[in-house]
């Protein structure tokens, strides 16, 4: 079944097929938005796909509208319980290719508590392929998390245990790109 997405800007309904996190090697800059010119220290991504139109994410990825992208910014601040169970898990997959059994996780949970207000846009991922396919909905309001708990995800390793040279996982963003002509709308006044 799987967490669905509807209303706001988007016509059709879209299931969650995964999600995951930017963040910097610093509290200055990880996020792929920015509020006013200001980078936040992490970025959330939910990534969901149009099941009302598709049967399958890999059609979705490079169709219009197939994709709808939830951004929530992160901040240093208090620690945040929902995060925590993720934070947990990480350590037994610092290195790359390592897998862990991770179930009964919510990422509703993740979201801030007021999703009413809203940016808008017509963009496209951020990671390869790039496809021109997404619905960006950027929230408001963020999330705040704490200083230790971001360090976790700093702790992550590109490099496998094999490698001599270990790579820490830092810096995993797109940089801002322009507008070029897109429209943001926002929920809000």
């Amino acid at each position: 079944s799987g967490a669905a997405l509807k209303g706001g800007p988007l016509q059709d309904k879209y299931r969650l097929c995964q999600f995951h996190f930017h963040w910097g090697e610093s509290n200055a800059w990880g996020s792929e938005h920015t509020v006013d010119r200001r980078l936040f220290p992490s970025e959330l991504h939910l990534v969901h796909w149009n099941s009302d139109k598709y049967s399958l994410f890999e059609e979705a990825v490079t169709e219009e509208n197939g994709l709808a992208v939830i951004g929530v910014f992160l901040k240093v601040g208090k620690r945040h319980e929902g995060l925590q169970k993720l934070v947990d898990a990480l350590p037994a997959i610092r290195h790359k290719d390592s897998v862990v059994e991770f179930t009964r996780f919510d990422p509703a949970c993740l979201l801030p508590s007021n999703t009413e207000d809203y940016w808008t846009y017509h963009g496209s991922l951020t990671t390869p392929p790039l496809t021109e396919s997404v619905s960006w909905i950027i929230m408001k309001q963020h999330i705040e998390v704490s200083h230790d708990q971001l360090a976790v995800f700093r702790s992550l390793l590109f490099t496998s245990a094999e490698e001599e040279v270990q790579k820490s996982m830092v810096n995993n963003f797109r940089v801002q790109q322009p507008l070029c002509g897109r429209t943001v709308r926002s929920s809000f006044t």
